[in-house]
């Protein structure tokens, strides 16, 4: 039940919020500053509020914070556990939001800053969940049923790498409207109900509260981003998303589910990767007519509604297929 009504909570808060958040960071000119060398068609998103990943994250908060009290009361911390990396990630992307706009321009913080930033939350994460009980350096390995024993200093050192990866992933993948939000929204449900039917153990059924909240705040939050988008999430929202994502796969104890679930957050990455890559070796050539991948689909003459439909369900199909690697 407590499911079910941080779902239905934060589906609330996140359309209703909305109606104030949208026009109040508006009122402030939180406009986004569109690329130059981004798609021609982008320009008339200029000046669209950004920092809407605001609603979401209150939403996913509040819900969370109430419905995980009886879980909270019986020693089970897990949900401010994924809070912790997901709200530090969050402030990490506003204050670069507000770079971008109060400076009106579409960079804010420096690459290194931010990695930098990250690092540190994901460090802290982990020896957080280490502190817990949560993390003994196990890594069930998808499909095999092996689970490999990593030195604890080692798997502090690759989830860090890992987690700082995922969040800039999601980050990368935030470039069309409603996108996002869209491709995460079945990743939750598969960790609604591999928590509520406790696929990752006994002891990993709190994971079901904080995932059915952000699901539901997508939802809300998806009345206001999908195309045309009236709002972005900004890097506030994205980073977000990236730090609650990662730590489910880690609060669940099977950190590399999350590469079959959140396939196309790395594909996204790699395309960047290999485009950059490639044009350097290649001196001037290009794999994609754009990176990440889904400019690349809009210049090849996808409309934006036609990649959110199919990554979201080529995300619903690789969260299935998650279903049956745990």
């Amino acid at each position: 039940m407590n499911v079910l009504l941080a779902f239905l909570t934060s589906l609330t808060l996140a359309s209703v919020s909305g109606i104030w958040i949208v026009p109040w960071l508006r009122k402030l000119k939180f406009g986004a500053t569109i690329l130059e060398d981004g798609p021609a068609w982008h320009a008339s998103k200029q000046g669209t509020p950004i920092m809407g990943g605001l609603i979401f994250i209150l939403s996913t908060t509040a819900a969370t914070l109430l419905f995980a009290i009886p879980d909270m009361m019986k020693g089970d911390f897990t949900a401010l556990l994924i809070l912790f990396p997901a709200l530090a990630f969050g402030a990490i992307g506003a204050f670069d939001d507000l770079v971008k706009v109060t400076k009106k321009r579409n960079k804010g913080l420096t690459a290194l800053q931010k990695f930098i930033l990250q690092l540190a939350v994901s460090a802290l994460f982990l020896v957080g969940m280490r502190l817990a009980g949560f993390s003994d350096g196990s890594l069930p390995i998808p499909f095999t049923g092996f689970t490999a024993k990593l030195p604890w200093f080692l798997f502090l050192i690759l989830g860090v790498i890992f987690i700082t990866g995922t969040d800039n992933a999601t980050n990368l993948t935030d470039g069309v409207d409603g996108l996002l939000a869209g491709m995460t929204l079945p990743i939750m449900i598969f960790f609604v109900l591999a928590g509520f039917f406790l696929r990752f153990g006994e002891g990993r059924g709190a994971l079901a509260v904080p995932a059915a909240a952000l699901a539901g705040g997508l939802i809300g939050f998806l009345i206001y981003n999908f195309h045309p988008a009236k709002v972005f999430m900004g890097d506030t929202g994205s980073l977000f998303i990236g730090g609650f994502f990662a730590a489910l796969g880690f609060a669940a104890g099977n950190p590399l589910i999350l590469v079959i679930a959140g396939l196309l957050y790395y594909w996204e990455t790699l395309s960047v990767m290999l485009q950059v890559g490639y044009f350097k070796i290649s001196h001037g050539k290009r794999i994609f007519k754009m990176a990440p991948f889904h400019h690349h689909l809009e210049k090849s003459g996808w409309s934006e509604i036609k990649i959110f439909i199919v990554f979201t369900l080529v995300t619903a199909l690789l969260s299935a297929a998650a279903w049956f690697a745990v």
